[in-house]
């Protein structure tokens, strides 16, 4: 195809092999034609014909490179999505796009000063589950929205050895690694909070990062309350919504992450279905009488965020993830580890 996007990837660790990898290799739109990896060749299995460069400046001298893929380690993100601009490439950079907001707003008025599309993955957009609760939240039909909770639970007793995830400064941990979709999502149904009250906690043993969360967002009529832990053997409702009329609970996540992880590759009509025993439950009153439904899940579908990118890219058609908007994710975690030192509430 003569008008594909040639792409570099600046890593092959889990989110290339998992996420960008796949998600490339199935969209025509695309061709991945370097991948940087120092000293292993990882990703030859799936990328047979891609050509392996043991240097980034190898990717950012190469003409041929339209978009950079950053997905290396968080603190690297910066410098690295600054080269690929300034050599004038397009740039998708892993969540969180910077450590500091101050290094976003830079970034961004880099990209537009060089006419340049500069995106974050923030692939849980399109989660099934957060798919259906979008449709929900502005249908309503649980009446006035008082309280919206998000949980992203996990049971892992062990500490990773070696990992940039497990060891580090406020930076590190799952604040700015979970916490970043879930306050994406937060952005996205609700916009800017008031409010921001956040706690941190390392509670597994031997722990150097702080490995669970308790967040309030504080709207101006209700309360979104994001909460995740490494240490919670049997997770509750993934999503509860309460509202004046009625409440919606849906469990489990969405299955695309463990396919991928399984190998599979995002193909064909049935990608990111699920099965009706794990739909969500709604109970509401209408006319006074008590009504309970299932509420079937809309599938989840990674595929939208690359789907939208060559439009963007080559029909000049509107960004989906724009970086202002994963500024001001930024923003509301960098109050959440301002209201956890201080021990208050951070009016934004």
């Amino acid at each position: 195809m003569n008008n594909q996007i040639t792409v570099a990837m600046a890593s092959f660790g889990m989110s290339g092999k998992v996420f960008h990898g796949p998600l490339l290799k199935v969209n025509n739109n695309f061709k991945v034609k370097y991948i940087l990896e120092r000293s292993k060749s990882l990703s030859k299995e799936l990328f047979p014909a891609a050509e392996i460069v043991r240097t980034y400046e190898a990717i950012l001298a190469n003409n041929e490179v339209e978009l950079v893929v950053v997905n290396t380690p968080d603190k690297f993100h910066y410098k690295m999505v600054k080269q690929a601009l300034e050599a004038g490439k397009h740039v998708v950079v892993e969540k969180p796009a910077t450590l500091r907001s101050i290094e976003l707003s830079e970034l961004i008025e880099l990209a537009n000063s060089k006419k340049l599309v500069f995106t974050v993955f923030q692939n849980r957009r399109w989660d099934g589950d957060f798919r259906t609760l979008k449709k929900l939240i502005k249908e309503a039909p649980f009446g006035k929205l008082i309280e919206f909770e998000s949980h992203y639970d996990r049971y892992r007793t062990e500490i990773t050895p070696n990992t940039w995830k497990e060891e580090g400064d406020e930076y590190c941990g799952v604040l700015y690694n979970l916490g970043s979709h879930m306050v994406d999502q937060a952005y996205v149904l609700f916009g800017n909070p008031k409010a921001v009250t956040a706690h941190l906690k390392t509670v597994r043993t031997g722990g150097e990062v702080a490995d669970y969360y308790d967040i309030r967002l504080d709207y101006k009529a209700f309360s979104a309350l994001l909460k995740c832990s490494y240490l919670v053997m049997d997770p509750g409702p993934r999503y509860t919504i309460n509202g004046e009329l009625g409440t919606f609970k849906k469990w489990g996540i969405d299955g695309q992450e463990e396919l991928l992880k399984a190998g599979n590759l995002p193909v064909g009509e049935d990608w990111g279905n699920e099965e009706p025993e794990s739909w969500g439950t709604l109970v509401y009153t209408e006319n006074d009488e008590y009504i309970e439904e299932l509420v079937e899940t809309i599938p989840g579908d990674y595929r939208i965020f690359y789907d939208n990118l060559f439009e963007v890219i080559r029909n000049k058609k509107q960004l989906l993830v724009k970086p202002e908007e994963a500024l001001a994710v930024l923003e509301i975690l960098e109050a959440c580890l301002l209201s956890d030192k201080e021990k208050r509430t951070i009016l934004l």
